[in-house]
């Protein structure tokens, strides 16, 4: 791209040429940041589409709610706030009861994390321990 860093000589100086100048530089940057947001589409526009909405997120949550907004929300905002609550308790409720069954509780999750870390602690040891013979025998 061409640079317009020293516009003003080239037209004689004064204020125009100045926001020339200014208006160049900022149309390549938009044609610099436009190329690096085309290049991203392409090569993950699952991710652009996420960083999308949660700027549009960030964005909505910045800007104050109206009265209107929050009348019109409100019954949609209390419907679908307890239907995840009850949707919450069933899956709760379920998941206990289908564990119980199973003879899962909390205590055995906790022997079985606590089983799981120390055998995972000894293969690491076991693993270190053969790592060392080997050098030592190499020597």
């Amino acid at each position: 791209m061409t640079s317009y860093d020293d516009d003003t000589t080239a037209h004689g100086g004064g204020e125009i040429n100045t926001s020339q100048s200014a208006r160049r530089r900022a149309i390549e940057a938009f044609e610099g940041g436009r190329d690096k947001v085309g290049g991203a589409l392409s090569e993950a526009p699952l991710l652009v589409l996420a960083g999308g909405i949660a700027a549009g997120a960030v964005l909505a949550s910045l800007l104050p709610r109206t009265q209107s907004e929050t009348r019109a929300v409100r019954p949609y905002a209390r419907r679908a706030k307890d239907s995840a609550r009850a949707a919450y308790k069933a899956a709760k409720d379920t998941g206990g009861e289908r564990l119980g069954a199973l003879g899962i509780n909390r205590e055995k999750g906790e022997e079985t994390i606590r089983s799981l870390l120390q055998g995972v602690g000894e293969a690491a040891r076991a693993s270190a321990d053969a790592a060392m013979s080997a050098v030592r025998n190499k020597d």
